[in-house]
């Protein structure tokens, strides 16, 4: 149920933030400010705002079912086999789901091109993953005790969101680099720090540049992270 849960709490999110990243997308990819990445969408008109939503739906409905499913499998396997702290053993069975999360379907180029972005995600995933399941417990036992169903609602949107907003932010840079490197089908393979220094390059040597679109991303991270989160719990409760 786990898997069904994640898949669902998925869909839910791309269906509502969508048109939030096709704009921050076109930030990460080309160096536009926001104004001028909507300016675009609303050229190309309200006809086609949830053009190309089908890859996305089906990657990340996926790659969430996965991340929650393998963490509670995984952190099942660990904890019965292992005599190591709760803490630790979770951390664990985190980064794994983090790593198999990163497993992508192969693509019309084949085997090697099914590798290309491969690094910043697995950068990405594993501490996030570690981060997101660490503190979850803990920052929504800070929160006002929830006394009923719309306020347990409230508080795993807040949680999810808190969570999605920071871990957002800290890898935002890392997400321009996988971008970048994933706009390119076929031809050569770079590096990640050669896609790094060349991005850097780019935007006058400044590592604020490097963030460009990181305030628009933090917004739909509290929303979208926290739309999955509590969809989620909800959905878990239920079945």
């Amino acid at each position: 149920k786990h898997y069904v849960c994640g898949l669902c709490a998925a869909f839910t999110n791309i269906a509502v933030t969508f048109p939030i990243q096709k704009v921050l997308f076109r930030q990460q990819l080309y160096g536009l400010r926001a104004r001028e990445a909507v300016r675009q969408l609303r050229r190309d008109g309200l006809r086609t705002l949830y053009r190309g939503i089908l890859p996305p739906l089906l990657q990340k409905t996926t790659t969430l079912a996965l991340m929650f499913g393998l963490y509670e499998d995984f952190s099942a396997l660990l904890l019965s086999h292992a005599r190591a702290p709760e803490l630790l053993t979770r951390s664990a069975a985190a980064a794994l789901a983090g790593t198999t999360e990163a497993v992508r379907v192969l693509r019309a180029y084949g085997v090697r091109e099914y590798y290309r972005g491969l690094v910043p995600i697995l950068l990405r995933n594993g501490p996030s993953n570690v981060l997101f399941f660490g503190l979850r417990g803990p920052i929504k036992q800070c929160l006002p005790e929830a006394t009923s169903h719309s306020s347990h609602l409230v508080n795993d949107f807040i949680c999810g969101g808190l969570l999605g907003a920071l871990l957002g932010f800290l890898f935002f840079p890392v997400n321009v680099v996988k971008t970048r490197m994933q706009a390119q089908i076929g031809g050569e393979f770079q590096s990640f720090s050669k896609v790094l220094v060349k991005i850097w390059l780019e935007r006058d040597r400044k590592v604020i540049h490097l963030f460009r679109g990181a305030h628009l991303n933090y917004h739909r991270s509290v929303l979208s992270w926290g739309i999955i989160n509590a969809t989620y719990e909800f959905l878990l409760k239920l079945l």
